[in-house]
C-alpha cells in the first residue's frame, strides 16, 4: 500500500511498529534520512581529505637599513625569505591575493602586494617580501630607550611582518570557495647588517597561522 493514500501503512524498525499516516510520517522519516547522510557524507569527506595547517617559516632575514632620526622618521630596509610547506597529499592551494605588511613596535611601516601563485600537493613554495623607504614612527620614553639598546647590541626585535591571504583551495578535483584564513603573523627578531656583516645570526622563525583551512570572515 502507497505510504500517500488514506489508510495508515505500517512499518517495522527492530520489533518497533511505525504508522505513516498520511505521509507526513513518511516524508519526516525521509527528510531526517537525507539529513543524517548528508552529515555522514560530509564526515567521510573530510575524514578523507582532514586539511593539515600550510606551515610559514622565516628562514632568511636581512636588515641593512634602521636608521631612526629626530626620533620619529624610520629608514628601513628588510628583505625576508618566507618558506610555505603545503603538507597535503590531496590539498593544492591557489593564493589569489597576498599582502605583506611590516610592522615596528605596532607601528606600520609598509604594505606590498606579492605575486600570486598555485600550490599543488606536499609542495613547497617561497615568498620573498622586501620593504624599503621611509616611515614616521615616532618613540618616546621607554620606546625610545628600547630603540636604542637594540641598536647597540645589533639586533631588533618587535619587528612584525604579517601576510593576509586570500585562497581557493582544491579537494581533489573539486573547487573550494574563496576566502581569507586568518592573518600569518611573524614575529621576527632580526640582526642588522653593517658593512655587509654582522655579528649576530637570524634563527629561522616559524609563523602563527591559526587554521589554515578555516573562513575568519565567517567569524566576524
Amino acid at each position: 500500500m502507497n505510504c500517500f493514500s488514506a489508510r495508515p501503512t505500517w512499518h517495522s524498525n527492530n520489533g518497533r511498529r511505525r504508522c505513516c499516516s498520511h505521509g507526513f510520517g513518511c516524508f519526516f522519516w525521509t527528510f531526517y534520512t537525507t539529513i543524517l547522510l548528508f552529515i555522514l557524507s560530509g564526515f567521510i569527506f573530510w575524514f578523507i581529505f582532514l586539511p593539515t595547517n600550510v606551515k610559514f617559516r622565516v628562514t632568511e632575514a636581512s636588515l641593512m637599513q634602521f636608521n631612526l632620526t629626530d626620533n620619529s622618521t624610520l629608514y628601513y630596509n628588510l628583505k625576508l625569505n618566507i618558506t610555505v610547506r603545503n603538507p597535503n597529499k590531496r590539498i593544492a592551494v591557489n593564493y589569489n591575493r597576498i599582502k605583506a605588511t611590516a610592522y615596528y613596535k605596532k607601528r606600520q611601516l609598509q604594505t606590498i602586494n606579492l605575486t600570486p601563485f598555485h600550490q599543488g600537493h606536499k609542495n613547497t613554495s617561497f615568498l620573498m617580501p622586501a620593504f624599503e623607504g621611509q616611515q614616521m614612527v615616532v618613540l618616546k620614553g621607554h620606546y625610545l630607550s628600547e630603540y636604542n639598546t637594540q641598536k647597540s647590541v645589533g639586533i631588533f626585535n618587535n619587528i612584525n611582518v604579517d601576510l593576509d591571504i586570500r585562497i581557493r583551495a582544491k579537494y581533489g578535483k573539486l573547487k573550494g570557495g574563496s576566502f581569507r584564513p586568518p592573518v600569518i603573523s611573524c614575529g621576527l627578531k632580526v640582526p642588522l647588517i653593517s658593512n655587509n656583516k654582522s655579528a649576530n645570526v637570524f634563527k629561522v622563525t616559524r609563523c602563527k597561522t591559526g587554521y589554515f583551512f578555516a573562513d575568519r570572515d565567517s567569524t566576524d
